[in-house]
């Protein structure tokens, strides 16, 4: 069994696997366009070339996403996505580069549990939690 993030935009899908492959250094699997869906799926002339699938992978982990429906998009909640990455300078790198055009939720910094950690929402309403753990 394999457990995989997907994650919902709001016709924004294309920009943000872009953002995510330039600042994390994503590689781009799949991209479906609605236009490759049944003739009489319900989607409107204007959403044909949103994303109706796609996948990426950093480094070796699996994320699917989409553009919501028309009129089905809800701003995420009740999670973020994490990234584990080892070396500080570069987790503080990648989180910087997520929260730009975003927000963030706690800044970057050393804790009592990690050599570095942040939270944010970057610029497409995606949250993200970055951490570089404690040394084993």
């Amino acid at each position: 069994m394999q457990v995989n993030p997907y994650l919902f935009f709001n016709g924004n899908c294309a920009a943000a696997l872009k953002f995510y492959q330039k600042v994390l250094g994503a590689k781009i699997e799949a991209i479906l366009p609605y236009s490759t869906g049944p003739a009489d799926m319900p989607v409107p002339p204007e959403w044909k070339d949103k994303v109706l699938h796609a996948s990426i992978l950093i480094d070796g982990e699996v994320i699917m996403a989409s553009d919501a429906s028309p009129g089905d998009f809800h701003q995420p909640q009740g999670f973020a996505v994490a990234l584990q990455v080892d070396d500080p300078a570069d987790a503080e790198r990648r989180f910087k580069a997520l929260a730009e055009g975003g927000s963030i939720k706690m800044a970057f910094g050393k804790t009592f549990f990690s050599r570095g950690f942040g939270m944010c929402i970057d610029q497409f309403g995606t949250p993200w939690m970055v951490n570089c753990p404690m040394e084993d």
